[in-house]
């Protein structure tokens, strides 16, 4: 179904947060950055037939006043159209700790389904218990339209994409990889910002290692678009390298070069971080699919926050 968003006024993202990369082997990719999150958003496109996936949307949130927004999502709609693009999935690659997905919000609008990897239903499991969510609540997956398993295979268009199961960052991570890329969500940054934190629950970094490694052996010349950009030493947002780059060049993959090491830097590094600021915020409602919490009596929608769950975790200085 093609996104429809004329009659709209524009709210497109300035054109540095905002780059189409040239067509090589594979797909039409665009990147959008959001500076709240330090996220990127994907548009990915078949050059032949025009048909189109989003890639981790935001919804946007204001953690201080508790007010949602559409702006981000919305942009990447009005991307779609602009280019006569036909939308044909939204594909998250996990349940997001830090920005609240834009899955459900932009399947009300388009009606195009949502998909995610199988396992988020261990992930749904947990958190459930994390919450104390009531027992009606759903771990099954059914808030998605579609749960991909390790190895399957689907199409935007005329591509071929195959799912890729990389957990460590998540339980239930998984990579996208049609033609020349792939989408490795937080498993590996840019090469300056190193490798994804394994510390949330139900993460390993010892899983990370193997998924990683899994990555690594994809084609040298394979693009890899990363789910997050930090921006080290306050440089500009970028979010594509290569495997061969990232072997050469990522500042953990080249300092740990047996699991063994790369486990201990890892955990080391975890130890020291504190958690993301929307992770509890933000779980409660990207286990539903992207979608807040039904209103209440009220009429108003309420985020539930655990208080120590997460124990052990370094504060902010």
């Amino acid at each position: 179904m093609r996104a429809a968003v004329a009659g709209e006024p524009e709210t497109d993202f300035p054109r540095s947060a905002q780059r189409s990369l040239p067509i090589r082997k594979g797909p039409i990719v665009t990147g959008f950055f959001e500076k709240r999150t330090f996220s990127v958003q994907y548009v990915v496109a078949d050059p032949e037939t025009k048909r189109c996936a989003i890639i981790d949307p935001v919804l946007d949130f204001d953690p201080k006043s508790g007010a949602t927004a559409t702006p981000s999502a919305d942009a990447l709609l009005k991307y779609i159209d602009r280019e006569g693009y036909t939308l044909e999935w939204i594909l998250d690659t996990h349940p997001h700790a830090d920005h609240f997905s834009a899955a459900g919000y932009l399947n009300d609008r388009t009606g195009v389904p949502t998909a995610i990897g199988a396992k988020v239903v261990d992930v749904q499991k947990l958190w459930k218990e994390i919450y104390n969510l009531p027992p009606s609540f759903p771990t099954d997956g059914s808030q998605w339209h579609r749960l991909f398993s390790d190895g399957e295979r689907f199409k935007i268009g005329n591509m071929d994409v195959e799912v890729l199961f990389t957990p460590g960052h998540t339980l239930a991570s998984i990579a996208y990889v049609t033609g020349d890329a792939a989408f490795i969500h937080d498993t590996l940054f840019m090469p300056d910002g190193g490798t994804a934190r394994a510390d949330f629950p139900g993460g390993s970094a010892s899983a990370l290692w193997t998924s990683i490694q899994r990555i690594l052996a994809l084609p040298d010349e394979t693009r890899l678009f990363t789910g997050h950009d930090y921006c080290p030493g306050d440089r500009k947002p970028l979010w594509e390298s290569t495997v061969a780059q990232q072997k050469a060049e990522n500042i953990h993959v080249i300092k740990a070069i047996t699991e063994e090491e790369f486990v201990a830097l890892r955990e080391k590094r975890d130890r020291e971080l504190p958690m993301p600021k929307l992770i509890l915020q933000s779980l409660q409602v990207n286990i539903r699919g992207g979608r807040l919490p039904e209103p209440e009596s009220s009429g108003k929608r309420y985020l539930k926050i655990p208080l120590d769950a997460l124990e052990g975790a370094p504060w902010d200085e």
